[in-house]
């Protein structure tokens, strides 16, 4: 593969690099937020870019880093193709392609091609999920160290929960569709440590009718619009609460704790949407479920036993936006882009919202499948569909925008920053955004 090294770097910075990998979805601790300092707040097709790098087809999945090394996940579908790439950070370079040829009926849509889960690294090794093709742990050179048939996932619009790890385990939750669990292995054998199986639907159901008003097509367990538009795609975090560990979930109507060493359930809260898109947010005690398609929001304290329904809710909500990119928390806030390319701070303890703008696109596509990505230096960063991003400082009272940043390329990844670089994914390319000096 051929890649491209732009125009010379123009960069100047207030404050000093701190460096830091990006592991994983959400990154290092899984909340999108980075300690790194000092990365760029500016670029442009023509300013800033350290390389650019075409990439064979679409594709939703958002790049990992480690050193180096950079990991995308890529589908190739004229061969039928699941594929792992490596990069390398400095320039660009294809370091190795891997990965799994499955020619077997998946279901999809038409916005979501295969391969669109992160992948994880603990730098010995990279795990990536192939939806039905299995998963698959490669060591940091492309070798195939293990795979795991996991069976088959079949949804109408596919799949997206990215694998996670956690001290030996590699943890994923596997759907949605007519198979799900929550499932962890061993990160060197990929051999099964615990699994938990979905629970049945109308449990689902009787969950979420306690305490929510929904409508009638989300409480009736023989309705098979129950069964269709429902699923998780949000991919899980582990929380420190203090006294334990916790492993979050986002099911379908529900939201659920888990401990990650063995899969013991702590505690369920129901009232959550059926289509759980993003992924849980977590800050002081208490975390945060957006409802995908207008779905119910809800927020509940951590640290609870049993159905905590009624007894640990913050707050509730039957009806709200709709949000397919995860927020980050700062200051008691939550700021979020919602996929109408709107962008809010909403208060984490009342779930009131404090203001809302309006993203203002470059070409007049202002759709958002992107998650919040913040610096240790307080900036954060969004993009839309369009290949603008936006650059802004959280501000409870208002919006406070640094920089629009245009590269006029179609995305529905994630800002990442890894090691003094800004990384972003599009259905043309990969760019890298110089945050040092380049070698």
């Amino acid at each position: 593969m051929k890649y491209i090294r732009l125009l010379p770097l123009c960069v100047s910075f207030a404050l000093p690099v701190r460096a830091e990998h990006w592991p994983q979805w959400r990154g290092p601790t899984g909340n999108g937020i980075t300690i790194e300092t000092g990365v760029p707040s500016e670029w442009g097709p023509d300013k800033n870019v350290r390389w650019r790098t075409p990439l064979p087809e679409a594709g939703n999945s958002t790049p990992v880093v480690w050193a180096d090394y950079v990991f995308l996940t890529q589908p190739e579908s004229g061969t039928h193709r699941r594929t792992l790439m490596s990069f390398h950070r400095p320039d660009g370079e294809l370091r190795w392609q891997e990965g799994v040829t499955y020619d077997a009926k998946e279901p999809s849509h038409a916005t979501n091609p295969y391969c669109s889960p992160s992948p994880a690294t603990d730098g010995e090794r990279v795990i990536v999920w192939f939806g039905s093709a299995g998963l698959f742990c490669y060591d940091m050179d492309g070798k195939e160290l293990w795979r795991r048939d996991l069976g088959l996932q079949e949804h109408m619009w596919g799949h997206g929960t990215s694998p996670i790890l956690f001290n030996d385990l590699c943890i994923l939750n596997f759907g949605p569709g007519k198979r799900e669990m929550l499932i962890a292995v061993n990160k060197v054998t990929g051999d099964d440590v615990w699994r938990v199986d979905s629970i049945p639907l109308a449990k689902e159901l009787a969950l979420s009718s306690t305490g929510n008003n929904g409508n009638a097509a989300e409480r009736s367990s023989g309705d098979d619009l129950a069964n269709i538009l429902r699923g998780s795609w949000g991919t899980p975090i582990i929380i420190d609460t203090g006294k334990r560990k916790e492993l979050i979930v986002s099911h379908p109507r529900r939201i659920a704790a888990y401990d990650p060493t063995s899969g013991s359930k702590f505690w369920t809260c129901g009232g959550y949407a059926p289509l759980a898109y993003a992924s849980p947010v977590y800050a002081d005690g208490v975390v945060v479920v957006l409802g995908g398609w207008f779905g119910a929001s809800l927020a509940v304290k951590v640290g609870g036993r049993g159905d905590v329904t009624e007894s640990w809710t913050v707050w509730h909500k039957t009806r709200d936006g709709s949000y397919l990119g995860t927020g980050v928390t700062y200051e008691d806030h939550l700021y979020v882009a919602s996929m109408e390319g709107l962008i809010s701070c909403i208060d984490i303890w009342t779930g009131e919202q404090a203001w809302e703008e309006r993203l203002e696109s470059s070409s007049g596509r202002n759709e958002v499948w992107s998650s919040i990505t913040m610096t240790g230096d307080g900036l954060m960063y969004v993009s839309n569909q369009a290949g603008d991003t936006f650059v802004f400082r959280p501000n409870p009272r208002s919006y406070n925008q640094v920089s629009r940043n245009s590269i006029d390329e179609h995305t529905n990844s994630s800002v990442i920053i890894g090691n003094g670089d800004v990384f972003i994914r599009t259905h043309k390319a990969l760019w890298c955004f110089a945050g040092q000096a380049a070698p």
